[in-house]
């Protein structure tokens, strides 16, 4: 039994992924799952968000030997071998990383070139194409986890093809844009042909134990972060580009035809509307923690108490809306990032 892996994925950079997985994976931790969040874009954003300068110095640096995703690939990469252990950061007892590294990128060619001669049943371009999902799982088994959080960067490039197809669900975060609106034209028919692809290899699978993702890659919903401004140009900019986007995610990533509904809040594919809490987000790098665990000690005061409370109820709403699209039973209702802040 393999623990679900959820991707967020928008091939249109600059849409909150990063900051969500982050924030989802200390909220489903407050509720009562046991959380790994996977940092597979090679630029290593969710890391650094979690791990101070110094850790990662040593993470990157402090031996041959990666600690970080790309450790955990390169006997693989190297020809010495299949994936090795991952190395897991302890962020609490129910959150774990499994850290990212820009040595990543190196891995992309190899990816592109097995995703090809995976056509001819050999052993070794499956073991290559399906080393991310084999090496979370092993995380994750390790762990006892309910579920994986993974962080993808922006772009339809060979690893993040190997990612997706490593992946049970996606969510797809979204700005109110005209180019996020075009990054929903390539994506679904990207994910589409992705999984199509991967059945077709599955069909060429070579006889022997070696565990494979099924690839599905199926669209749970997305999330919309709302604009900031609340000058009449910005509103009304905001309005145009935001009414089109439940018209277009239906077409091109579910492939049906579009609902009747006019706004976001209506259409059951959303997940959320979120704040950019842009007032809080320094507040929470500098603390390294969520906006929502923010207290007065880290200047949570005044107006700020209202919005670290607001940041909770939203991401605890998205973290239940998630749960319940993939069958997730989360344990707590309740966490003491309710109580007063002090």
């Amino acid at each position: 039994m393999s623990v679900p892996v959820i991707a967020f994925f928008n091939n249109k950079g600059g849409v909150g992924k990063t900051t969500l997985v982050y924030h989802l994976a200390w909220m489903f931790s407050d509720l009562g799952a046991n959380v790994v969040a996977a940092d597979l874009d090679p630029q290593g954003n969710l890391t650094t968000a979690f791990l101070e300068e110094e850790r990662l110095e040593q993470l990157w640096l402090g031996s041959t030997v990666r600690r970080t995703i790309y450790g955990g690939l390169q006997p693989l990469a190297e020809g010495t071998g299949d994936i090795g252990d991952p190395h897991l950061e302890e962020i609490n007892d129910s959150l774990a990383l499994l850290p990212g590294d820009l040595e990543l990128s190196s891995f992309e060619d190899d990816l592109s070139v097995q995703w090809n001669d995976c056509l001819s049943g050999r052993p070794r371009p499956f073991r290559f194409l399906s080393a991310f999902w084999r090496l979370m799982q092993k995380a994750a088994e390790r762990r006892c986890a309910d579920l994986i959080l993974m962080d993808l960067g922006p772009n339809l490039g060979a690893i993040n093809r190997a990612a997706l197809i490593a992946t049970d669900s996606v969510v797809v975060p979204l700005a109110p844009d005209l180019f996020s609106l075009q990054g929903l034209r390539n994506l679904g028919p990207a994910l589409r042909r992705w999984r199509q692809d991967w059945r077709d290899r599955l069909g060429r699978r070579p006889p022997e134990d070696l565990r494979l993702p099924d690839g599905e890659m199926t669209p749970i919903g997305y999330i919309v972060m709302q604009h900031s401004e609340r000058l009449s140009r910005p509103v009304q900019a905001y309005r145009k580009w935001a009414d089109r986007i439940p018209a277009e995610y239906h077409r091109s990533v579910l492939e049906e035809l579009p609902p009747t509904i006019t706004s976001i809040p209506e259409d059951p594919e959303n997940l959320a509307l979120l704040k950019h809490y842009r007032s809080l987000m320094p507040m929470g790098q500098e603390a390294r923690k969520p906006v929502f665990h923010l207290r007065a000690a880290d200047g949570a005061i005044g107006a700020h108490t209202s919005a670290v409370r607001d940041a909770y109820r939203d991401f605890k709403q998205l973290a239940t809306a998630i749960a319940g699209r993939i069958g997730l039973e989360l344990e707590r209702e309740d966490h003491q990032a309710m109580l007063p802040l002090q």
